[in-house]
Order: C-alpha cells, then structure tokens, then sequence
C-alpha cells in the first residue's frame, strides 16, 4: 500500500558541467499560449532540458519543457524508426554508423579479442574496431590522452 507515502519538495538537481556544442538553436511561437518550439542541433552530453530552463531564465521568467521529441542520434534519423514489431535488426557494424572505424592487422585483433588497452587511434572515439575482412572485433572509447580501451568486445565462438 501507499502508507508510507512521503512528499518531498521538489529540487534542484545538480547537473555537471561540461563542454557542449549547439551547431543549431532555433526559437519560434508554439501551438499553444504561453508556450515556444525550439529546434535544437547539438552535440552529445548536452542537457536539453537546462537550454529550456535557461531560455526562460534569460527571458525574464521561467521554463521548462513540455515536450522532447529526440529526430536523430548517432547517424541515425526518425524517418528510419519503425515500430518494435515491423524494425529490422541491422548487422553489428551498420548499427554503429556514425562511429570511427579502424580496420586492425591480425596481431592487433589477436590483442582487441583479449581486451587490450591499446593506442590510441586519431580522432575523439569511441572508435569501431575490426578486423582484415570487415568483420566487428570491439568498440573502443578514449583512456585517458594516448590510450583506448574496450567498451565492449564481441565474443568469439
């Protein structure tokens, strides 16, 4: 039952900063009184919610958003989602577009097939990894400046 239901007031949550990038931020009359529709590019860790409530903060009042409606991620767009039941389930390496890919030699895969901490490659990461022939070994994330290490390594039979 509800017998100890406790009402807790609301609060702040503190959120950590960290560098973000808003390549696009648009701000137009929403179907409602009262109300905005924003139309946001940004980069990957950005709150959408704190852009709403800083919107409102700079002009004058407050805000908070209504709705979030999330149009593309990783390489991916809405106009390619699908229902659970109707979806196609992609090849390891098509679901992760939008990555880095690193083709590695044989020695290189024997020491990613083990979870080795390796090099790091160029660019940001998180970095596809696989094999001669095509073929998904791992994703790699960035370890500290000059190494990467596994985020997950495919098992082998």
């Amino acid at each position: 039952g509800l017998q100890n239901l406790e009402i807790l007031e609301p609060h702040e949550v503190e959120r950590a900063a960290r560098p973000v990038t808003i390549w696009n931020f648009e701000v137009a009359p929403g179907a409602e009184p009262d109300t905005l529709a924003i139309d946001v590019t940004c980069s990957a860790g950005t709150y959408v919610r704190t852009l709403a409530a800083d919107l409102g903060r700079l002009l004058g009042g407050g805000a908070h958003l209504r709705h979030l409606r999330r149009v593309s991620s990783g390489g991916f767009s809405i106009d390619e989602a699908a229902a659970a039941d109707t979806a196609e389930l992609l090849a390891p390496l098509a679901a992760l577009r939008g990555m880095d890919v690193v083709d590695v030699d044989d020695d290189t895969a024997a020491m990613v097939r083990h979870g080795r901490v390796l090099a790091r490659w160029p660019g940001e990461g998180p970095w596809a990894v696989t094999d001669r022939v095509g073929e998904l070994l791992a994703v790699y994330e960035a370890f500290g400046a000059e190494q990467a290490k596994p985020a997950m390594v495919v098992p082998t039979e």
